[in-house]
């Protein structure tokens, strides 16, 4: 079981946070925000510029053991439902620290978390950049299948 951070040791965790999130803001030019979640709760965005989806969104979460961190993939598929959630279980096997899931309205989410006593610098840059790559790699072949008929009147 991972160590439980109090209160303390959590502040000094989100001061972290929010120094190195601001860091990779002013250092990468595809971030195109980093923001505060409303709320209670010790929550960040991390919104960046896409290629093959227009934007991907970050999100993460400081609890007492873990940051989760979690990135919306795409709406439920309306067709080839079970080809599509074959692929993203497929695509489990390969990913690092992360796992494809399906969320509130059988949307796809990526998925992950990190015992706060690895969290270092380099360590959220490497999450965020996973993040970002496996969106990237998995969605266009996700969207086509899922909305295969949207698609088809464009590739005529």
């Amino acid at each position: 079981m991972t160590d439980v951070f109090d209160d303390g040791r959590l502040a000094v965790v989100e001061r972290q946070v929010d120094e190195w999130l601001a860091g990779f803001r002013a250092d990468n030019p595809a971030i195109e925000a980093v923001d505060r979640g409303d709320g209670d709760d010790l929550r960040w965005y991390v919104r960046m510029r896409g290629d093959a989806k227009e934007y991907i969104t970050v999100w993460l979460t400081l609890g007492q053991r873990t940051l989760q961190y979690e990135a919306y993939v795409m709406p439920a598929p309306l067709e080839h439902v079970a080809e599509v959630y074959e692929q993203v279980l497929r695509r489990n096997e390969r990913t690092v620290g992360a796992h494809f899931a399906i969320g509130v309205e059988d949307a796809i989410f990526l998925r992950g978390e990190l015992p706060l006593v690895a969290l270092t610098e380099a360590e959220l840059d490497r999450v965020i950049g996973s993040m970002y790559a496996y969106v990237e790699q998995a969605f266009p072949s996700l969207i086509r299948l899922g909305y295969a008929s949207h698609f088809a009147s464009e590739d005529d």
